[in-house]
């Protein structure tokens, strides 16, 4: 009598187990991260939590407590980090899209590899570029929108240097255009052929699917992108740092020598002549440009996370 028992099907068995270990490895993977977040949080916190109240002198002659220390500082990190994203976003944006759609294979796999790599290029060379190529280049730009756009506050009197704010977020755009198209560039191609097919049968043009179809799906894959390029901006240390003047005293012109520096670029300049009390300040501020990054960062998924929403109903 044949046994008609049903044996165990070691191959189901096998890819449940397999799951089960690949799903405890991600979960730690993702505690992990989480975890070194939430260390250096802490670390940032206890040591830079006297740095809020120390004496007046230890703030230096520009500001005599932690508000009026710190927020120059911060001004000089978003304004650089901005004038990288108006400068970098559309062309980034514009070269994935011209490598993913528009480029044949033959020319756009080349110009992809090429923006790639200057990903690799190390921040001191970028800074070294700054200060001692493009600065003095910019000079007569700068005096000529001064010239002519005088009467905006954004295009004061101009550096004779050319080491100034604008100068520093020009580096800071090529820093992050790399980053911003690669990423751009991945999500563009995959859009599915079958809805860039259905615009083209209803008569699109090609702008028009790309505006109606790979716009709509990549929207998140773009956000973050963009978020990813603003942190890069955010930390950036050695190209600030060697590219725009050191300052402190508040001002919407964007072509002076007397913008403030970044939270970075200070926390560079300063750590070798540090006291205890300065370390602590420095510290302290480092904690400040940690929570903008985290709260940015947040912003950009609770808007990625709301467009999804949105193209789900």
């Amino acid at each position: 009598m044949t046994n008609t028992a049903a044996s165990p099907d070691w191959t189901t068995s096998k890819a449940g187990i397999g799951d089960r270990i690949f799903a405890a490895l991600a979960l730690a993977a993702g505690l992990v991260i989480v975890g070194a977040l939430a260390a250096v949080f802490v670390f940032l916190a206890i040591k830079g939590a006297p740095g809020f109240s120390r004496a007046a002198d230890v703030y230096g002659p520009h500001a005599t407590d932690f508000f009026g220390y710190v927020g120059p500082l911060l001004v000089g990190t978003l304004t650089a980090s901005v004038i990288a994203l108006i400068i970098a976003v559309p062309l980034a944006w514009g070269i994935a899209l011209a490598i993913s759609h528009y480029a044949p294979k033959w020319l756009g796999t080349p110009v992809a590899y090429v923006i790639d790599l200057l990903a690799a290029v190390p921040s001191v060379v970028y800074g070294l570029w700054g200060a001692f190529y493009l600065a003095p280049k910019t000079v007569p730009a700068y005096e000529w929108l001064h010239e002519h756009f005088g009467f905006i506050p954004f295009f004061g009197e101009t550096s004779a240097t050319g080491r100034t704010v604008m100068t520093a977020g020009i580096v800071l755009a090529i820093m992050i255009l790399p980053i911003i198209t690669a990423i751009s560039r991945e999500v563009f191609s995959r859009t599915p052929r079958l809805n860039e097919e259905a615009a083209y049968a209803l008569g699109a043009t090609k702008w028009e699917m790309i505006r109606m179809s790979v716009f709509p799906y990549a929207r998140s894959g773009m956000v973050s992108a963009v978020m990813l390029g603003l942190g890069r901006a955010l930390g950036e240390t050695m190209a600030v740092t060697m590219v725009l003047s050191v300052g402190f005293d508040l001002s919407w012109n964007l072509l002076g020598s007397s913008s403030p520096t970044s939270i970075a670029a200070n926390i560079a300049l300063k750590y070798k002549e540090r006291s205890a009390d300065l370390l602590a300040v420095l510290i302290a501020t480092g904690l400040v440009l940690f929570l903008m990054t985290f709260v940015v960062n947040f912003v950009a998924r609770w808007i990625v996370g709301r467009s999804e929403r949105k193209m789900a109903r």
